[in-house]
């Protein structure tokens, strides 16, 4: 169970990691069995890995294309959001300008999950 909180993001440190083009700057809120961030892909962002992992992915401002493996490209603009179960795709994120997202991840997308 997850007690009423509120997240500050002004107070969460941000981390920076290279992408294969761009930079990826993420602010972490870790809980049990579930994860949200905070994340902003640089213009001209292409992720350095394929993502197995489950997401719910809400784009807050800007736009970008989740990469499917299997060629799909899929873009979503301001106000969008997908959702996937761990292992169901191989994603990664292309972006032409900088885009911010807010990701929730954790073991309620997982495939045993109930």
């Amino acid at each position: 169970m997850i007690p009423f909180q509120t997240i500050d993001w002004n107070t969460i440190e941000k981390e920076t990691h290279p992408g294969e083009t761009g930079a990826v700057t993420s602010q972490t809120y870790q809980l049990p069995g579930l994860r949200l961030r905070i994340v902003e892909y640089s213009s001209g962002y292409l992720a350095d890995h394929w993502c197995q992992k489950g997401h719910i992915v809400h784009c807050l401002s800007g736009s970008f294309v989740s990469e499917l493996q299997s060629g799909e490209k899929v873009t979503l603009t301001t106000g969008m959001t997908y959702v996937l179960s761990d292992d169901a795709s191989s994603h990664r994120s292309i972006t032409t300008e900088k885009v911010r997202l807010l990701i929730i991840d954790g073991d309620f997308l997982s495939k045993s999950a109930p």
